[in-house]
């Protein structure tokens, strides 16, 4: 049996709520350190603003003086930067791919261009860096078309245009004039899209849930792209049988051509799927937990997540099951600052976002920070209100509950997360 261990889990939004809030509960734990943390976090360990992330020899000084026996690198950038490795480097287990496993998400060519060479199913493609180029592709072509700027931009980087105009407008808006852009023109895949979850340790994948999210601004799937503004679990779509082959179709070609690169994938690989007529195709990748779904998936984990995370870090998940409570659904509804995801006002004032959370409802902070006692909106997603129920529409009326319980005027939300789910589940009642 391993001995209880220090852990620090890098991040400060939703998703690092979520894991701090399931990770804390571990007999594996000592303790637990978030660096820099939010105001949600520090009811679960031990907030370090004063660690410097992306400083690595820094972290992994912090890491030897503390004792750590694992870091978790919840946010996709220190991933990119390379942090998993310099952490490694030092003897620190981390959880997390490496900097060049980490191009499936920081690079949308990158990924594209491995499916192209492993037949892995995705949205026909052409990447480019110069302007001139690109347009002359857009103007071949038609609309609906998919404009994805090629690295990080924390969900908010994808045009799905409706007319080759706003294509244009948002080919320009990330190669006029830029140094170094890059982007990917895609056709526009038809369907319902559905996030797909697998724990991987470099050579086997584990799949460990399916979420959806709801990733437009407003009602009815309107609006500009944000980094989420709900979701649930499971996505009852995603059928055994889908499971499956995304396993076989997509997941493991990726890991084995992951490999052959000698870069092999160590971690949590988040598909992005889209469901079509001609089955499940890959949208994107993110290489860490999603967020919002973090917030949906750990509150339906039977069992321990330190030891899957640990194994993962070590290479070895023989012999790990991650256990998920079937008859638990899980629900998140994203209260964010007027003006998300554009410029917002930071400073409003939350009353009762603690108050409201009950057995079964947690509320999950993000853009929040405090002031004495007060809590206060500091930034564009700021809280994620979470509820289990026996199904999603139960825990959908949980949720909106819980969130009209909360009073701060300068927030809105979405009032139609797991919609589609709750019709489908009513279909099911009705057979």
């Amino acid at each position: 049996m391993t001995e209880p261990f220090p852990i620090l889990l890098i991040g400060s939004g939703g998703r690092e709520h979520a894991l701090a809030w399931t990770i804390a509960r571990s007999p594996l734990c000592a303790k637990l350190f978030v660096a820099p943390g939010n105001p949600g976090t520090a009811r679960h360990g031990e907030n370090r603003s004063d660690l410097p992330v992306s400083d690595h020899a820094a972290v992994v000084a912090f890491c030897k003086a503390e004792g750590i026996g694992l870091v978790v690198v919840g946010p996709e950038a220190p991933l990119v930067a390379g942090l998993v490795d310099d952490l490694t480097a030092a003897g620190i287990p981390a959880f997390g791919p490496t900097k060049a496993a980490a191009q499936l998400e920081g690079s949308k060519g990158f990924t594209k261009e491995l499916c192209a060479e492993h037949g892995i199913p995705t949205a026909a493609f052409a990447r480019f860096t110069a302007l001139a180029p690109a347009l002359a592709y857009l103007r071949a072509g038609a609309a609906p078309i998919v404009v994805k700027a090629d690295g990080l931009a924390a969900g908010k980087g994808v045009t799905v245009a409706e007319t080759l105009d706003e294509a244009e407008a948002a080919v320009r808006a990330i190669l006029d004039g830029s140094e170094g852009g890059a982007l990917v023109i895609e056709e526009c895949l038809f369907g319902e899209e559905a996030s797909f979850f697998a724990l991987c340790d470099g050579t086997r994948a584990i799949p460990i849930g399916t979420a959806q999210d709801h990733k437009r601004v407003h009602d009815g799937d309107r609006g500009p792209n944000t980094g989420g503004m709900g979701a649930y679990s499971p996505a009852s779509i995603v059928t055994p049988e889908i499971a499956a082959e995304v396993m076989a179709r997509i997941i493991e070609p990726t890991l084995a051509g992951m490999a052959a690169r000698k870069t092999p994938f160590s971690g949590i690989l988040y598909a992005g799927l889209m469901l079509t007529d001609e089955g499940p195709k890959l949208i994107e990748y993110n290489t860490r937990f999603g967020d919002p779904e973090a917030q949906v998936l750990m509150p339906r984990l039977s069992g321990d997540l330190v030891p899957a995370l640990l194994a993962a870090a070590r290479g070895d998940l023989s012999g790990i099951d991650i256990g998920f409570d079937a008859s638990r659904a899980a629900l998140t509804v994203v209260m964010a600052a007027q003006g998300y995801p554009g410029a917002v006002t930071r400073g409003t004032e939350i009353r009762g976002a603690e108050a409201v959370q009950d057995e079964g409802i947690v509320v999950f902070q993000a853009g929040t920070r405090r002031e004495g006692e007060r809590l206060l909106a500091d930034g564009g997603r700021v809280l994620a209100v979470t509820a289990l129920g026996a199904s999603v529409r139960e825990a959908q009326e949980r949720a909106y509950a819980a969130v009209a319980r909360i009073d701060w005027p300068e927030g809105f939300y979405r009032r139609d997360i797991g919609g589609r789910e709750v019709a489908r589940e009513a279909g099911d009642a009705r057979t």
